[in-house]
């Protein structure tokens, strides 16, 4: 059973990982176990190295500075670092949305890049950060040491940005999308909206904190993440657990259609429409996408 010791320093067996390796393994049938705390029945536990506390610090407030309107680097690692993208609009006297956005395996911040465009046409704030290493620690099974920076970026972000503290969102594709969640999951008293686009796996924490809504994406013919993880695991086991989690299914591989991109920040927006039925829980199978030359982001 996953302890924990109730401080901010580092835990050890705090996390259940639910690896796409051991859902598949399992078999439906038994999908959820690796969702539950303990091991899933017939495998060997998952492989954990030591894990540091997941809860960020970092809170909006009044910002002591200016930021640079358009798009500009953090500036906080003079290697992987991230960037800000503020709109030319941005006046200090109104709070925007902020959207926090991570990439998937390899990637880096500029995966977003077609989100500058919207953040300057909807109105809200980007802050695209750069995993520690190749990819997220969550992708291993434990929060490391993205957890501070990612701190460090929203600290930042805080400092010279007014912040609109009931819409942030955590946003992330493929592995990105296992750190969003994860992280998002934890950390449910600063984001409001989380967002995993083809997540792998989960990360869970034995003490959630908040409700924060929940949208979900994947493609029916991804060969990276089998679409049983989404469908028959990870959305059912965070409604099943009181979360409000709509849930789209596209046609399409392992990737972030720009259509997904816009229905996602119009459920952000609070502008995307479900039956009247579905308003918690709206699911969506073969979501029509407009043509484009190439998915994108």
């Amino acid at each position: 059973m996953p302890s924990h010791d109730g401080g901010a320093g580092a835990v050890s067996n705090l996390h259940t990982h639910l690896s796409r390796r051991d859902l598949l393994k399992a078999g439906l049938s038994v999908l959820v176990g690796p969702l539950l705390p303990g091991c899933l029945p017939g495998s060997s536990a998952p492989k954990v190295r030591s894990s540091v506390s997941p809860r960020l610090t970092a809170r909006p407030g009044t910002p002591t500075a200016s930021p640079t309107p358009g798009l500009s680097p953090l500036g906080l690692e003079s290697g992987r670092d991230g960037l800000l993208y503020v709109p030319q609009g941005y006046a200090s006297d109104t709070p925007l949305p902020l959207f926090v956005a991570m990439h998937g395996f390899g990637g880096s911040a500029s995966f977003w890049s077609p989100y500058e465009a919207r953040a300057e046409a909807r109105g809200f704030i980007l802050l695209a950060v750069d995993s520690r290493g190749t990819t997220w620690d969550t992708a291993e099974g434990v929060f490391g040491d993205d957890v501070a920076f990612v701190d460090r970026a929203l600290k930042h972000t805080f400092e010279c940005c007014r912040i609109d503290p009931a819409h942030i969102a955590l946003a992330g594709f493929s592995d990105g999308a296992t750190c969003a969640l994860s992280l998002g999951l934890a950390n449910g008293d600063l984001f409001t909206h989380l967002a995993g686009f083809s997540p792998p796996s989960l990360l869970l924490t034995s003490d959630p904190v908040g409700t924060p809504l929940i949208f979900i994406s994947h493609g029916r013919s991804d060969t990276v993440v089998d679409l049983r993880v989404t469908r028959d695991v990870i959305v059912p086991y965070l409604r099943s657990h009181g979360y409000s989690a709509v849930y789209r299914v596209f046609q399409g591989g392992h990737n972030l259609p720009g259509a997904i991109s816009e229905t996602a920040l119009d459920w952000f927006s609070g502008a995307m429409l479900c039956a009247p039925t579905e308003v918690d829980n709206c699911d969506l199978y073969d979501e029509p996408l407009q043509a484009r030359s190439r998915d994108s982001a």
